[in-house]
């Protein structure tokens, strides 16, 4: 693979240098919304005045306060509707990250009955994973479920794990990488068979897919509004009525006491039209998604020989392909895309500089030629079938160099 890792290098370079003399993509095709969404349009309009005029401090009685207050309730009343949620029990915070933390450390924290054991599965957001990595330097014990070869976890496997001394479940709803989808409303009512709080973070389905909280049981739910056309530094910690974890973050009496700090009354305020969007938009959005979803799936099986397909053909979310093509290395082929102006991943956005492997790919069995080739291609709303037939030429093009650059 020397050949081609100076041939990444050489790429690399050769963007900068376009960059710094001010070369411009004649077009771009974004296929990266596992990553981050577009904020819409709706979204930006209802920042902006939380940004200029209504700058007020929510927690202040007077005026300008009290407005930025209202703002924040709407935007909650907004949030619950779209998981099904009271409204009650959405709490603001940074992100899917802060939230999945909250829960994890939540669940332990001020324990008197020795319970310090916990549930989740080997192919979770690095946000849980290291997470449980951390407590489990500090004591606790986590048994982590193993997928299929699709990505999805059996029920009987999570059961086979649970213990009297067991605190927690927690399994993602959708995966980040290959977009499987688990069978969570069975997990939860599971979970609610052995008394045990359940947990799922949602950061990829919240917005793409419906969700009912309640009749998933869940217990806790983390979301983050970037994911779902908000802005970013913002997202929500769903606690069901009665479930109420201790506070992460100390401090002044904000999110009734749950969680200390100033709100991001502008971010909230996006977030909550996000949720609005969605809720308007997402059927008829994600079967139109799903359809783009299916035809680049066709394509690339059909025009690319040793495509292999990563995650469950059906039960995946409406905008994820993930293919692994044997015989190269993503990184090129991913700079390659970048020079056409196609914008994908080869993985977790947030795990892409870290140079290592995906946990995923090799959790579910994916030969290592294959785990070095992979590709993420997640659409939005606004993709057309035009540019997924350039994407899937630029690929074959590209894969067919690359493969010959192997073989010299």
């Amino acid at each position: 693979m020397l050949i081609e890792r100076q041939f990444v290098a050489d790429v690399a370079t050769h963007g900068k240098q376009r960059q710094m003399t001010g070369g411009i993509m004649e077009r771009q095709i974004y296929l990266d919304h596992a990553a981050t969404t577009q904020p819409a349009p709706e979204v930006i309009q209802q920042m902006l005045p939380w940004l200029a005029g209504r700058y007020g401090n929510p927690s202040a009685r007077y005026q300008l306060g009290q407005e930025a207050g209202r703002c924040i309730a709407g935007a909650r009343k907004q949030v619950a509707a779209l998981i099904g949620a009271d409204e009650e029990e959405v709490y603001f915070t940074s992100g899917g990250t802060e939230s999945d933390n909250w829960v994890l450390r939540g669940c332990l924290s001020g324990r008197k009955d020795g319970k310090r054991h916990m549930i989740t599965t080997g192919i979770e957001h690095h946000a849980v994973l290291n997470t449980c990595a951390q407590l489990e330097r500090e004591g606790v014990e986590v048994s982590y479920v193993m997928p299929d070869g699709e990505g999805r976890v059996d029920v009987r496997d999570i059961e086979r794990e649970i213990r009297e001394d067991t605190v927690l479940i927690s399994v993602m709803y959708a995966n980040n990488e290959i977009g499987t989808m688990q069978p969570i409303r069975e997990i939860g009512l599971l979970a609610a068979e052995y008394g045990i709080p359940f947990h799922t973070d949602a950061v990829q389905a919240v917005g793409h897919v419906p969700i009912d909280v309640k009749a998933s049981g869940i217990t806790w739910l983390s979301a983050s509004a970037h994911k779902f056309h908000g802005p970013k530094g913002c997202g929500f910690l769903y606690m069901r009525k009665g479930h109420e974890l201790p506070s992460l973050l100390h401090g002044g009496a904000q999110e009734k006491g749950f969680r200390a700090g100033t709100e991001n009354v502008a971010g909230i305020a996006g977030m909550g039209a996000a949720a609005r969007v969605c809720m308007a938009h997402m059927s008829g959005d994600q079967e139109s998604i799903r359809r783009q979803r299916d035809y680049l799936i066709q394509k690339v099986e059909s025009s690319i020989p040793g495509a292999r397909l990563n995650g469950h053909r059906r039960m995946r979310l409406p905008n994820n392909v993930n293919f692994s093509f044997s015989g190269l290395e993503g990184a090129a082929l991913l700079l390659l895309l970048d020079q056409d102006g196609i914008c994908v991943s080869s993985g977790a956005a947030c795990s892409a500089s870290s140079g290592k492997g995906s946990h995923v790919l090799e959790a579910i069995g994916v030969p290592e030629e294959y785990q070095r080739g992979a590709v993420r291609m997640t659409l939005g709303p606004e993709t057309t079938r035009e540019e997924l037939d350039y994407v899937v030429e630029r690929l074959k093009e590209h894969i067919f160099q690359l493969r010959e650059m192997t073989d010299a």
